[in-house]
């Protein structure tokens, strides 16, 4: 643990940045009658039957204190579909940075061995030499700032049925402008997409300070994730307190940033 919490209290560093990654299956629902629109003292009605359609991967991967996200879905996880994110990361996300220190959970197909079932030895070796890597502890997966990404997303984007993986990637608003968007895939960054995919970035909104615009209203939300934190909080040995509280400030904010 102490070691991604030393790995959060680094300063940003656009040749070291700290990205944290992680993924969620997600199915894919159709409707079997068609919904009764919303009017005027009425919600809008949908039947609790549906149509299971396929399921799907979506990649999440963030930069905390860039204030940069990428959301990709992907019809599989598989070592090969983990491979070639990683690459885009490297050769699109950040061409220029020295080293990109990956923060990650301990998922079978989130090992430096994965590029080599996806690319000739030469191309899987040359993204080995650029990769800092930070596996979170078991039962620990929390300390992954993208599981916040992940939490907000489901609640404000995914509590409704998306029918396909075209819909789920490209169901957002245009431009680059907040609010965030309504699905999985936000529009912003003119560095092209992976093959197949139309992956694209959301930058939050800053204030003239340079701190992240925030809704207060998120801290109830993501109560669930931040309270294991400050229960632990009270014993981490006094060493290694103020990485703790380092953490806190990180997902705090994190956590508050809306997909509205």
């Amino acid at each position: 643990m102490e070691d991604v919490l030393a790995v959060y209290a680094r300063p940003h560093d656009p040749r070291r940045p700290v990205v944290c990654m992680d993924e969620k299956p997600y199915q894919l629902l159709g409707q079997v009658r068609d919904p009764i629109p919303a009017e005027p003292g009425h919600d809008r009605k949908e039947d609790s039957e549906y149509v299971r359609h396929d399921t799907c991967s979506i990649f999440v991967w963030v930069e905390p204190l860039r204030g940069w996200r990428r959301v990709d879905a992907q019809p599989h996880r598989t070592r090969i579909d983990w491979a070639r994110q990683v690459q885009h990361l490297l050769t699109h996300d950040y061409p220029d940075a020295e080293t990109v220190v990956l923060v990650m959970d301990n998922l079978n197909t989130h090992t430096i061995d994965s590029p080599y079932q996806a690319f000739d030895p030469a191309t899987a070796f040359a993204p080995a030499q650029r990769l800092e890597i930070h596996h979170t502890p078991r039962h620990r997966s929390w300390l992954n700032i993208a599981e916040i990404e992940l939490s907000v997303l489901t609640r404000q984007c995914l509590d409704r049925r998306i029918t396909d993986l075209d819909t789920l990637n490209t169901d957002s608003p245009p431009g680059n402008t907040p609010p965030t968007p309504t699905s999985a895939r936000s529009n912003g960054d003119s560095r092209p997409p992976m093959p197949g995919s139309s992956s694209a970035t959301y930058t939050p909104t800053i204030s003239g300070d340079d701190v992240l615009v925030l809704a207060p209203d998120e801290v109830v939300q993501h109560a669930a994730v931040l309270d294991p934190v400050r229960r632990i909080a009270d014993d981490v040995p006094a060493e290694f307190r103020p990485l703790v509280d380092v953490l806190l400030q990180i997902l705090e904010r994190s956590a508050r940033l809306s997909y509205r």
